[in-house]
Formats: structure tokens, sequence, C-alpha cells
């Protein structure tokens, strides 16, 4: 199974002004916790970053020093996820069939997650990890009023990885690209084309590293997992 890792954000929410994957977590920087998770995971064989150039430096210096015995490689990421992600898949290995992306910031992933999307990936043309939603969700219209209070049980929050066969998404993201469609994942990409995608539940502890409250969130269930910092 091949792996991409949208990396190429700034830290804006996170109130930074350089990449946040590259803040500190326990003495390391984020993208190196989701590194060695990614090396770790015997589901993955081939490891692509999507970046800017001016980070590349940095980022390699986190890869060489996880000493990783698989691929990785650094690739030029877009002005938006979705534009990384399309320069992800043509930069792919020609034998890829499938591919999961995984969020950088995601970094407490675990390796059970990575193979459970991997092995659900050979039954479907698309997947995410998701968790089911606990709180009530509100619709609101653009003047902050309720319109619409949906069934929380039809709710589910998604999470990554999400896994595509590779062909199937990079029909999708041509699509998307012709049609100047704008999305904050691919799998609805997948959706817009009327491809179905499944959900593979995600863990509670995959959150999204995206405020400072994330990052300690972050610290705390690492330690939690024993991890005692540098």
């Amino acid at each position: 199974m091949h792996l991409l890792i949208p990396a190429a954000g700034m830290g804006r929410r996170m109130k930074h002004s350089r990449n946040k994957l590259l803040l500190p977590l326990l003495g390391k920087p984020l993208l190196a916790w989701t590194l060695e998770t990614a090396i770790a995971s015997e589901s993955l064989e081939w490891i692509g970053i999507m970046g800017q150039p001016d980070d590349f430096a940095d980022f390699q210096e986190i890869i060489t020093s996880l000493k990783p015995h698989k691929p990785i490689e650094l690739i030029t990421g877009g002005a938006t996820r979705q534009e990384s992600v399309y320069n992800g898949l043509q930069a792919l290995p020609d034998a890829a069939e499938r591919v999961l992306i995984h969020d950088g910031a995601r970094c407490l992933v675990t390796p059970d997650l990575f193979a459970r999307c991997a092995r659900a990936l050979q039954d479907c043309k698309g997947l995410i990890a998701a968790i089911p939603v606990k709180d009530t969700i509100k619709v609101v219209d653009d003047q902050a009023v309720i319109c619409d209070t949906p069934d929380r049980d039809r709710l589910w929050a998604a999470q990554t990885p999400q896994g595509f066969v590779v062909e199937v998404l990079k029909d999708c993201h041509k699509t998307g690209k012709t049609s100047a469609w704008q999305v904050t994942d691919d799998a609805a990409l997948l959706e817009k084309c009327g491809f179905p995608v499944k959900i593979v539940e995600g863990e509670e502890t995959n959150l999204k590293v995206t405020t400072p409250i994330d990052l300690a969130i972050a610290e705390f269930i690492l330690r939690q997992r024993g991890f005692l910092g540098q």
C-alpha cells in the first residue's frame, strides 16, 4: 500500500508563521510522530510527503533522523490540500494501485488504523476513517439562526486515512479540476462523481492538531501512551 501525506499548510490557526508540522510535540516535530507510525506500519511500502520547497530541508532532516527502511519521497505541494493531493497522485510509482491519504497533522494515528484501512480498501473503491458524532449538530443560516437539527445517529466525523483506488481518484481529481470544484477532502470528489465511499471506524485519539489546545491534548494522549518526551 502507498501513502500520501499532505504537509504543505501553514500554522495560521496555530498562530504560528511556520509550517505547524515542524512545531515540537514532546521534543519531536509533529511530522516526525506521523512518519514514525507510517514507517512502523507493515501495511505501507512507500510514503510521499507533499510540502512546500521551503520546508524540504527540515522535512529531510526529520526523515534522516528516523532512519526509514522504506522509500520516502518529497513532492511539491499546491496552494490547497486538493492541489497537493493532485500533485501527489502524479508522483506515485507506476505500480501503485491503491493509496491511503493521511493528514500530517493527525500525528496520533496508530499502525492498527493504517492496517484496517488498507485491508478494507481491497474490497471497495473508496473509504474514509470516521467516528460517530457525539454532539448534537445544528445547521444555521447566514444570520446564525438554527434551521435544522440533523439526526445524530446518521452523522460521522471524517478523519484520515482515506483510501482509494488510484485510477479512480486520479479521474475524480481531473474532473474536479476541470469543473472548478473546491472540496476539503478526497472523499467529497468521489461523492460528487457518483462513487460510493465506505466508512472504516476511526479512533477517538486520532485528532487533527490545528490549534494550541489540540497540541496540549496530543501531548496528554502521548503521555498516556507512555511517551515522556526528550
